[in-house]
């Protein structure tokens, strides 16, 4: 999450639009869930939206922001120890997944009216995500081949 909203701060800034900073991770998340509980509506579930990258990397934001604002059922955060030792400290536990639904509908249609494209910033962070996993893992694979061969 964390990735995205950087992602997108990032594009808000260059169009020196400030007014949707610090929103969109969630609220991009606040209606995939929504799509979620459409998709799965009635059955038993066996897997969960897992929300992942949900330490906050900009210090604008509170350090548990991504977990006070993704609370919700059939859910799983991998929370980063140190920002799961913020929220014991400091955060507020709340069903709030489900909270400004129509708030982040009404976000995400500005953040394309202002010219930023979701979809691009999504498919690039994959991309980049998946090369970054791609060279770890040659990487392990050359360091088990050279022990293997030693």
């Amino acid at each position: 999450m964390s990735r995205v909203e950087a992602a997108v701060d990032k594009e808000l800034d260059a169009k020196g639009n400030s007014e949707l900073k610090g929103k969109i991770a969630v609220d991009g998340i606040k209606l995939m869930y929504q799509d979620f509980k459409k998709l799965f509506a009635g059955m038993e579930l066996r897997q969960r939206p897992l929300w992942a990258s949900t330490g906050t990397k900009s210090k604008e934001y509170s350090d548990v922001k991504y977990v006070e604002e993704l609370i919700g059922p059939d859910t799983v955060n991998t929370v980063p120890p140190a920002t799961l030792a913020a929220f014991v400290d400091h955060g507020k536990a709340a069903l709030t997944l489900e909270n400004g639904i129509d708030k982040a509908e009404a976000d995400v249609k500005a953040l394309k009216a202002a010219g930023v494209d979701l979809d691009a910033v999504n498919a690039k962070l994959l991309a980049d995500g998946l090369a970054a996993f791609n060279k770890s893992f040659e990487s392990l694979m050359a360091a088990i081949e050279s022990k293997a061969n030693a």
